[in-house]
């Protein structure tokens, strides 16, 4: 069936349906209003997962099946910290263990309604029901490197990235906001930190490259060679090798600072970014919104803009605002000041579907 577009925002969750090429119709918003923090489609049964960021009311987790309707499910909860115990951070601030949000959501290929879940702070949940209950994986959860890692833009850290091997269900890498990347083989029992060769240079020089607290912004895996990822960081664009360690790239372009990224899933040499100036300025350059692309694996970019903006704009692409169809053939960015815009050509140019939705968190394609 034609692909739908799950657009989550400040204000509720936008949905616009294919109807042929270039052309796409809006669906009415579910929980206006409401900030939605992430979207889920799962293509294997037509469900759609909402989570709701309620402020003061805390989070809440949604799901709708293919009649329609919405339910609300349980939440992520942490385990109770043992009684009398006492648990800090590095710099001695309580760890904290109340749900804030959840900041992504992805399929665990092995069983059908089965999910991962990524929360702030940074934990990592696994459904086997579709939802209706979670359990954290303490493999992670109980890793005593977890007192380094901080919070990257929030005052906790939080893990926004999850890439599941889509040959084993089981191998998983989580990126988290200073906290580097983490990696497990057997469903999560067992983890290694894998961030090995990441850069950073807001801290002392003897410190750059300490994996534990490496800022990535997003990472990405290719579907057809699970073993090679890309990653927006802080401080740059990296990718990783089937094997060894992570490589910065240094072509070219208008900027390598930004939040967003995605790969090709059918070549892992084909990669998008949007730039933006810096962390102290986050707009983009020259206040022209581009994407870029690179097809050779980082060595060179191309800076894509038609169809986006000609005048002066200050758009910012948050890390889940960039994201890539399932073949490959489309791109859907969704910016802070609610511009959407859709590219059917691997982003040599862009149509825009919206100029007016609420700030947009995340965007994602749904073939249901």
């Amino acid at each position: 069936m034609p692909p739908s577009l799950l657009v989550a925002t400040k204000k509720g969750l936008f949905e616009f349906r294919r109807r042929g090429k270039g052309s796409w119709k809006a669906q009415a918003p579910a929980f206006l209003g409401a900030p939605v923090s992430a979207s889920l489609g799962d293509p294997r049964d037509g469900t759609v997962y909402a989570a709701l960021d309620h402020g003061h009311f805390g989070t809440k987790l949604h799901r709708r099946g293919r009649d329609g309707k919405w339910e609300e499910l349980a939440t992520p909860k942490y385990p109770p910290r043992a009684k009398g115990t006492k648990s800090e951070d590095s710099m001695g601030r309580p760890l904290s263990s109340t749900l804030k949000m959840i900041w992504t959501m992805e399929i665990d290929p092995r069983r059908a309604g089965s999910l991962w879940c990524g929360t702030l702070p940074g934990g990592l949940f696994h459904s086997k029901d579709r939802g209706a209950t979670w359990e954290i994986v303490r493999g992670l959860w109980s890793r005593p490197e977890r007192k380094q890692w901080m919070g990257g833009g929030y005052n906790d850290p939080g893990i926004h990235s999850i890439c599941v091997d889509p040959r084993d269900g089981g191998r998983i890498a989580a990126g988290i906001s200073c906290g580097g990347v983490w990696r497990t083989v057997d469903g999560g029992t067992t983890w290694e930190q894998a961030a090995h060769g990441m850069r950073q240079d807001y801290v002392p020089a003897e410190q750059a490259y300490d994996p534990q607290t490496q800022d990535v912004h997003r990472v990405v895996q290719c579907r057809a060679a699970p073993d090679r990822f890309w990653a927006q960081h802080h401080n740059g664009i990296f990718k990783k090798p089937a094997q060894g360690k992570w490589q910065e790239v240094e072509a070219k372009a208008p900027s390598r600072f930004g939040f967003a990224c995605a790969v090709d899933p059918n070549d892992p040499e084909v990669a998008w970014f949007v730039p933006a100036v810096k962390d102290e300025c986050r707009v983009p350059v020259g206040g022209r919104l581009v994407v870029t692309r690179t097809r050779d694996g980082g060595k060179s970019f191309e800076v894509l803009k038609q169809g986006l903006p000609k005048e002066t704009v200050w758009d910012l692409v948050y890390r889940h605002g960039l994201d890539i169809s399932a073949d490959g053939r489309m791109l859907v960015m969704g910016s802070t000041t609610g511009g959407l815009w859709v590219s059917e050509d691997g982003g040599r140019g862009w149509s825009e579907l919206s100029s007016h939705l609420p700030p947009i968190y995340g965007v994602r394609f749904f073939a249901d």
